[in-house]
């Protein structure tokens, strides 16, 4: 691990680390704006006081994740939806879709993201600072196990890097470390574990997402049907932690243990400094039920390697 990663955990752990993450944005607004949302994501915006962010989905009428989706209401009929990096085109044609004949509009926003993890987070003051070119928004965050705030807002010519928007303390944080703590977690991204195949029991985001009294929305038959019949689906987003010093990529294999069945596939891999080893997520068959011994393949150079694994539920632990 480099001397910035080291940094990093020691600040995840003890005190605020930051990372400039990739996010696009959109500003969704007009006189029918909540009317329309409210119709399309999955979360309950009626309850959403000005200036509260919620997580939701847009699904597809097949009840297929087309985008996970923050929303932050601005106004009575403002809002804006933040999402992955690369997501942002496939949320706004999504919204687009259906949009025949209603007072809204949707404009993407050139805006940067400064997020914050640790437990010196809690410290960080809320609202903006939009006036002297900080963020316009600063919006809280919960991954399980870490505190979190992220701050939005339109991407400082002068300052690419957002060093003026680094609290005091924090510490700029390294790849590997950000990725162990979001694995450790059992957050999925767009375009990783969350595809356009995805429903939301898949990939652990119903409790998070979706309102079950809200009324309808497009996408909630197929949800509603499978949190009748307790989220029982064929595959489930798991943690997999891999033994040694093995480095697995991303697209590695998911065997059984007995060799016998392909379960799934790597979709996520970090160096976890608190596992002491390589851990990752992936959707795996139900024929695993974590925590289980799995067989980790891949190719180098045409060499094939192998590595034992333990899936392991989420979220997971530095003593997992």
């Amino acid at each position: 691990m480099d001397p910035a990663d080291g940094q990093g955990w020691e600040a995840l752990r003890q005190g605020i680390a930051a990372r400039v993450v990739d996010r696009d944005v959109l500003r969704v607004g007009g006189p029918d704006a909540l009317g329309y949302l409210q119709g399309q994501c999955s979360q309950d915006l009626a309850q959403l006081a000005v200036g509260g962010s919620t997580e939701a989905l847009l699904l597809s009428p097949q009840g297929k994740i087309d985008a996970y989706i923050r929303i932050t209401r601005t106004g009575d009929e403002s809002f804006v939806v933040d999402t992955d990096g690369g997501v942002g085109p496939a949320a706004q044609a999504r919204l687009e879709r259906f949009r025949l004949r209603t007072k809204v509009t949707i404009e993407p926003l050139d805006w940067a993201c400064l997020s914050l993890r640790g437990p010196g987070v809690d410290a960080v003051p809320m609202g903006d600072s939009s006036d002297d070119g900080g963020p316009e928004l600063v919006i809280p965050v919960t991954w399980p196990g870490w505190s979190g705030r992220d701050l939005l807002g339109p991407r400082p010519v002068d300052d690419p890097d957002l060093a003026s928007w680094f609290p005091v303390g924090a510490v700029r944080c390294g790849t590997q470390v950000w990725e162990s703590a979001r694995i450790e977690a059992g957050v999925p991204v767009g375009g990783r574990e969350i595809t356009d195949s995805s429903i939301a029991a898949e990939v652990g985001l119903v409790d998070r997402t979706v309102s079950f009294t809200k009324g309808c929305f497009t996408g909630q038959e197929l949800v509603a049907r499978l949190d009748s019949r307790g989220s029982n689906v064929a595959r489930r987003l798991c943690a997999v932690v891999v033994s040694g010093d093995s480095r697995p990529p991303v697209g590695s294999a998911v065997w059984t243990a007995d060799g016998d069945h392909e379960v799934g596939g790597l979709t996520s891999v970090a160096w976890s400094a608190g596992v002491e080893a390589t851990v990752a997520l992936a959707t795996l068959h139900r024929r695993v039920t974590p925590p289980e011994t799995v067989d980790v393949r891949w190719t180098v150079d045409g060499v094939a390697i192998r590595a034992d694994g333990q899936a392991v539920p989420l979220p997971i632990s530095p003593s997992s």
